[in-house]
């Protein structure tokens, strides 16, 4: 067993898939692989997927499980949400020949790489406008001090990985120093709100799993994890921001909607009414190329 390694937690019933990040004598630190997740775990309880029959069928239920939630993004963001406030598709009724589209710009920042380059894949793929970057959880205020002003997004989003910190239970969960990286989201949710305060002019995306939902909105963000201190998938950020991208800056998002468009639902993600930052334009730019 070495770093990079696929394992699971036996103690956990294999329920989530890790990867090796480091190893410190007899304890070895993870992080999920589709969930957002900072963990450690005693390294005789660990399992490689490659390793006996249960450990496989842990690892297969855990990527259908991760398969199917892929699927209904895919199925949710097949045509983005342009709805106006009359109810109608926006593009429904557009000129094409004379009208485009403006969806928001983000900035995405992520505590870690492979999330990153997913993340930026469905970007594309959606045509959402966005730049990433790879910065770990505590340098992110800095980070947003630098790119914000030459980035200039409509839509922040601040992630990577969170955990509840172990034998801390009841009131202690209203204590930031009771989660892994909470901390380092809301410093840099303040810097964001100090950049710009009007939550409908930057609309911020905050959080990772189990983290400190309350918060993080008290600090400014919009859109956080995670109200039930739960497990969110690693793309559950990236179909919010999506959202607010392809929401027209004259409709509030759909809350209940939202969530459950979610893969963690109710308990993973929450949020504040805030209205979108898609926008038509007219007209159409000539090409000149």
């Amino acid at each position: 067993m070495k770093q990079g390694d696929l394992v699971v937690r036996q103690s956990y019933g294999g329920d989530v898939l890790f990867r090796i990040e480091a190893m410190q004598n007899d304890y070895v630190i993870l992080k999920g692989l589709d969930f957002r997740l900072l963990a450690d775990a005693p390294r005789h309880d660990l399992a490689s997927i490659h390793d006996q029959a249960a450990s496989q069928a842990a690892y297969m239920a855990v990527r259908n499980k991760v398969n199917q939630a892929l699927r209904q993004i895919n199925t949710t963001l097949e045509e983005p949400a342009s709805i106006g406030s009359d109810g109608q598709r926006r593009r429904d009724t557009l000129d094409s020949d004379m009208y485009f589209e403006w969806p928001g710009k983000v900035l995405h920042l992520d505590g870690d790489a492979n999330y990153l380059k997913k993340s930026m894949q469905l970007y594309e793929a959606t045509k959402v406008p966005a730049e990433g970057f790879y910065v770990s959880e505590s340098k992110m205020a800095d980070a947003l001090l630098r790119l914000l002003p030459v980035v200039q997004p409509d839509i922040v989003v601040i992630t990577g990985h969170d955990g509840v910190l172990k034998n801390r239970e009841g009131i202690e969960l209203a204590s930031l120093s009771s989660y892994k990286n909470s901390q380092n989201f809301v410093n840099a949710v303040r810097v964001a709100r100090e950049y710009d305060r009007n939550r409908d002019s930057l609309v911020v995306v905050a959080g990772a799993c189990q983290s400190h939902y309350e918060a993080l909105l008290h600090s400014g963000a919009n859109f956080a994890s995670s109200p039930g201190r739960i497990l969110i998938h690693a793309l559950d950020p990236v179909y919010v921001a999506i959202k607010a991208s392809y929401t027209p800056m004259k409709s509030i998002i759909d809350l209940p909607d939202l969530v459950s468009g979610t893969i963690s639902g109710i308990d993973g993600v929450g949020g504040i009414e805030t209205f979108g930052r898609y926008r038509v334009g007219y007209p159409r730019p000539k090409s000149y190329v």
